[in-house]
C-alpha cells in the first residue's frame, strides 16, 4: 500500500495532501491486488492515467516507481527494513518561487525529519549542477554551499531568479520558443508563444498600440471626432498649436510613415472592427452560476449581444448592457437606515473595469483574434480581456504602485478625450464603489493570457447574517398575498425562477414559514406560495 500511496498522492492547491484522481487509486488498487509489485509494471499501469505530466516529469515518475517498489520488496523480504523506511520521510517541502527573483522554503507541519544520508562526492554534484545551469540561456549563475555535518557532505543550490529583462530563461538546446517552461501548479508546461511573445513585447518595447493598419486612410476616420480631439490637444500648448496638422497627425501617432496607427483607427474610425473583425466586446447573460447551465426553457443565454465600434462606442455600449441586465433592488442602507434602490453592482466600478480592459488590452498581432467579454452570472459578472498583466506589477500590487503601460498612446490620447484620467485610480475607484455598496471586494486574476476582474453579489462578510434576516422577513412581508413563481422571483430581482424558488422559497417552505396553495402538487404551474 505504500507503492499506491506514494504514487497516486499529490498535493492540492493548499499544499495538503490528496489522491491526484479517483482512477488513479481505483487503478492503483487493482494492480496491487493482482499480487504484482513489478516496478515497470507499475509504471506501465499508471502512465496511462492523466497526470498532466509532461516527458521529463514522466522519467522521474518511472524513477519514483523503482524507489517504491525496491522498498516494498525490502519489507516484504525482511520486515526489519519497515523501521528503516517509516516516519523517516517528509510529508511536505515546498518550494516555491516567488515573480521578482525572490524565493523561499517554506515546511508545512506536520513534518517527519528524515535521515541525513549526505552526497558521496559534493565536487562531482556542484559540478553537474554549473553544467546544467550552463545549458541555459542566459547563464543560471547559482549560489553553491558545502556543509559537513557528523562526517557528511551536504550539498545547497541556491537559483536567484532571472532580471525580467532577460525572461524567460530557456534551455539552449530547444530555443527560446521550446526551451522555455512555466509552473503551473505541481507541474512544469511549456510556455505558449503568447507568454514568450509577452515577455520580448515588454523587453523590447513593442508598441502595439501604433501599429500601422494599411487598409485605413486619414479620409476613412471620423474627422468631427479627430478634430475635437486636436483642439483638445492644443489647449494650453501654444507650441503645439502653431504646428500645421498634418504634422501633429505624425507627432502624435495618428499616423506613422504615413499610415494610419490603430489607436487612431479604434479611436476615431466609425467602425474598426471592418479592420479588426474580434478587436469587440461580446456580452452575455448566463442563466446560472457556469457557463453551460441552461434557462426554463432550454436557453444558453438570456441575453446575448456583441459590441462594435469605436472605443468611445463599445464603452457607452457595454455599460449599457450591464445596466439593462443589473437587477434594482431595495435595500435599508446601514449607514442612514433610508431605504434606497441599488442595482447588483456599482454603475462606476464597472465602468472603470470596462475602460481598463479596453484600454490595457493587448493589441499584438497574438491576440487580435480574441474580444473582450462580459459575462454575467446569476451570482457575479466577469470582465476578461486578452493579454495578462504586462511588466513588473504583480496582482498584489494594483493600485498600490504605478504599473508600466502597455499601450501609452491609447491611454494618453483617452485621456485628452476626458475618457479616462490616466492616474492609476482605476483599481482604487473600484474597491472603493464596492465598499459602498457593502459587497465582498472584487478579484483580480492573472491567468495565461487573460486578465479577469470578478465582482460578486454577494455581501461583505461582516453584512450578511443582518442582510439575510431582512431579507427573509422582507419575502414573508411579501408573501403575506399569495405570490406566483414570477412575482417572486421579480421581487428577489433575479433572472431564472427555477434558481428563485430553489434557493429562496422552498427553505422557507420546508421550515414553515411559507405554505403552498396546492400542498399536493407542489410542481403545479398554478402553485402560489404565501406566509401566515
Amino acid at each position: 500500500m505504500r507503492v499506491v500511496w506514494n504514487l497516486v498522492s499529490g498535493l492540492d492547491e493548499k499544499g495538503l495532501s490528496q489522491i491526484r484522481t479517483v482512477d488513479t487509486m481505483l487503478t492503483a488498487i487493482e494492480f496491487i491486488n493482482k499480487g504484482d509489485l513489478d516496478c515497470l509494471e507499475v509504471y506501465k499501469s499508471l502512465e496511462k492515467l492523466d497526470l498532466n505530466n509532461t516527458k521529463s516529469q514522466k522519467n522521474s515518475f518511472y524513477a519514483r516507481c523503482q524507489e517504491e517498489c525496491l522498498k516494498a520488496k525490502l519489507i516484504s523480504d525482511d520486515s526489519g527494513w519497515e523501521n528503516k523506511f517509516i516516519d523517516k520521510e517528509p510529508n511536505m517541502v515546498l518550494i516555491e518561487g516567488l515573480r521578482g527573483g525572490n524565493s523561499r522554503i517554506s515546511i508545512e507541519k506536520p513534518l517527519i525529519v528524515y535521515k541525513e544520508v549526505g552526497v558521496y562526492d559534493p565536487q562531482d554534484i556542484q559540478k553537474k549542477i554549473n553544467e546544467q545551469c550552463l545549458q541555459m540561456e542566459p547563464v543560471v549563475r547559482p549560489l553553491l554551499t558545502v556543509v559537513e555535518k557528523n562526517e557528511k557532505f551536504f550539498v545547497s543550490a541556491e537559483i536567484p531568479g532571472t532580471d525580467l529583462v532577460d525572461r524567460p530563461c530557456h534551455y539552449k538546446g530547444q530555443g527560446r520558443l521550446k526551451g522555455s517552461y512555466t509552473r503551473i501548479g505541481d507541474s512544469d508546461e511549456p510556455m505558449t508563444e503568447y507568454e514568450v511573445y509577452s515577455y520580448e513585447a515588454f523587453r523590447k518595447k513593442y508598441q502595439d498600440d501604433i501599429r500601422e493598419v494599411r487598409r485605413a486612410s486619414l479620409a476613412s476616420l471620423n474627422q468631427e471626432l479627430l478634430q475635437k480631439y486636436v483642439d483638445a490637444l492644443k489647449v494650453g500648448k501654444p507650441n503645439l498649436a502653431a504646428i500645421e496638422e498634418n504634422s501633429i497627425y505624425e507627432l502624435m501617432s495618428i499616423k506613422r510613415d504615413g499610415e494610419v496607427t490603430l489607436s487612431a483607427t479604434m479611436l476615431f474610425s466609425p467602425y474598426p472592427q471592418a479592420y479588426f473583425p474580434q478587436l469587440c466586446i461580446t456580452a452575455v447573460v448566463v442563466p446560472g452560476t457556469e457557463m453551460g447551465d441552461l434557462g426554463e426553457a432550454g436557453e444558453r443565454f438570456l441575453d446575448n449581444q456583441r459590441i462594435e465600434g469605436n472605443i468611445p462606442d463599445m464603452l457607452n455600449a457595454a455599460i449599457k448592457f450591464v445596466r439593462k441586465n443589473m437587477r434594482t433592488k431595495s435595500i435599508i442602507n446601514p449607514e442612514n437606515g433610508v431605504r434606497e434602490d441599488r442595482p447588483d453592482y456599482p454603475t462606476i466600478a464597472i465602468r472603470e473595469a470596462i475602460v481598463n480592459a479596453l484600454v490595457h488590452r493587448d493589441y499584438s498581432i497574438h491576440t487580435e483574434g480574441m474580444p473582450i467579454q462580459i459575462i454575467m452570472y446569476e451570482d457575479r459578472m466577469e470582465i476578461r480581456n486578452p493579454g495578462g498583466l504586462y511588466g513588473r506589477i504583480r496582482v498584489d500590487q494594483l493600485g498600490k504602485v504605478q504599473p508600466d503601460t502597455r499601450n501609452p498612446v491609447l491611454a494618453s490620447s483617452l485621456e485628452v478625450l476626458g475618457i479616462t484620467e490616466n492616474r492609476y485610480s482605476g483599481i482604487p475607484t473600484i474597491k472603493k464603489e464596492m465598499k459602498k455598496y457593502n459587497l465582498r471586494e472584487p478579484e483580480f486574476l492573472d491567468e495565461r493570457g487573460n486578465f479577469v476582474v470578478k465582482f460578486y453579489k454577494e455581501v461583505a462578510q461582516n453584512k450578511v447574517e443582518e442582510i439575510v434576516d431582512e431579507k427573509i422577513r422582507n419575502l414573508l412581508i411579501f408573501c403575506k398575498t399569495p405570490r406566483t413563481r414570477q412575482e417572486i422571483c421579480d421581487y428577489l430581482g433575479l433572472s431564472s425562477v427555477t434558481y428563485a424558488i430553489q434557493k429562496h422559497i422552498i427553505p422557507l417552505v420546508e421550515s414553515g414559514k411559507i405554505k403552498l396553495s396546492i400542498p399536493d402538487k407542489p410542481s403545479s404551474p398554478k402553485q402560489l406560495y404565501y406566509s401566515e
